[in-house]
């Protein structure tokens, strides 16, 4: 079972100001300077596997969901849409679409899963809205010029 880590920033007082003391044989030795307010989340093995933990446990879950839907005989549904943001200067953003699903839905209540591909800089997040029985919308909040999104439709039977 994957716990997420209460990841904590290492903050000291000055902030990021550092001791720095020549040594003997002509190195130098950097120390943090300041007193500790709150001290940091180690960065280490344990807390990065619990990490790869998380992700292995992610990808098991879409398979169990990708055999249940194949067993339901749902239709899974796959597509790509290309995207543009032609909005300057950032944070401003026009890539939002409208994705048409090729089989409607007796209900909003499915998954779309979604992956980028041939991005052209910041993506940002991906954003999936304004799901209806027969369609959804889909955008990026980065700064990218473009980029494409493949994504996969699963459920939306039940009502």
């Amino acid at each position: 079972m994957y716990y997420p880590t209460q990841w904590k920033d290492h903050v000291t007082n000055p902030s990021n100001c550092f001791n720095i003391t020549k040594n003997d044989d002509g190195t130098y030795q950097i120390t943090r300077a300041g007193t500790v307010m709150q001290q940091g989340t180690p960065q280490d093995a344990a807390h990065f596997t619990n990490q790869e933990d998380g992700i292995w446990e992610l990808f098991a879950c879409y398979g169990l969901l990708l055999n249940y839907a194949r067993q339901m005989g749902w239709d899974v549904e796959r597509g790509s849409i290309n995207l543009t943001n032609t909005a300057k200067p950032y944070p401003f953003n026009n890539s939002q679409k409208t994705v048409a699903l090729q089989m409607q839905r007796p209900s909003r209540d499915y998954i779309v899963i979604t992956e980028a591909s041939n991005v052209k800089g910041n993506l940002g997040q991906i954003e999936v809205s304004d799901q209806l029985s027969n369609g959804f919308k889909v955008a990026y909040t980065g700064s990218a010029t473009a980029a494409t999104i493949n994504y996969i439709v699963i459920g939306g039977y039940m009502k």
